[in-house]
């Protein structure tokens, strides 16, 4: 079983999200694609709206039987990928793993807690955002792990990659984000 794993706040979940995920299972050869809702963004001052509310909206914009809304990270508890990352390894270890990011959070990886060790863990898949492809391909994380990047036209073998292993793929770009949804008023969860 391959499964691709897509953790972030989702304040709120947009069709992006949706996108991007369509084309990680279709790029990456993935059986599953897990949207890890985490309770926080250690990276982020400021708080996202409450967990049930934005686990419900992920349920209710995400509607595919191959993509299941999680809030593993709560149930850890822990808000770092690395720690959820070794747990998910641990609790299920016949399952090949992906990270999936998109190009913006591979141009700030390295500032995540143990950044190294997550690349060693598990194969990452990162997807074309808007305005940052070239930003991310000249990150710090590339550069220092060019040596491991299979090339988009292998992508989907990196499920079956031992790590550290990533593919960056281009996609057709939406542009909307959380942020922009956030700051328009456009989100106002209930809870």
């Amino acid at each position: 079983m391959r499964v691709g794993l897509l953790g972030g706040s989702f304040d709120p979940a947009h069709e992006g999200h949706v996108h991007l995920t369509r084309v990680a299972l279709r790029r990456f050869a993935l059986d599953r694609v897990i949207w890890l809702v985490s309770p926080g963004n250690p990276l982020k001052e400021r708080g996202p709206a409450s967990l049930d509310a934005r686990l419900a909206h992920a349920r209710e914009i995400m509607r595919d039987p191959r993509v299941i809304i999680s809030d593993f990270e709560a149930q850890i508890g822990t808000r770092y990928t690395a720690e959820t990352v070794d747990t998910l390894k641990a609790s299920y270890p016949g399952v090949h793993f992906v990270w999936l990011m998109g190009a913006d959070n591979l141009h700030q990886f390295h500032r995540w807690q143990k950044w190294e060790d997550i690349l060693h863990s598990v194969p990452v898949g990162v997807l074309a955002r808007p305005g940052w492809r070239q930003a991310g391909l000249n990150s710090r994380t590339a550069r220092k792990y060019s040596h491991a990047r299979l090339p988009g036209s292998a992508s989907k073998l990196l499920a079956d990659q031992h790590a550290p292993a990533w593919c960056f793929v281009n996609m057709p770009l939406m542009q909307v984000s959380s942020t922009e949804l956030r700051a328009k008023g456009a989100w106002r969860p209930e809870s």
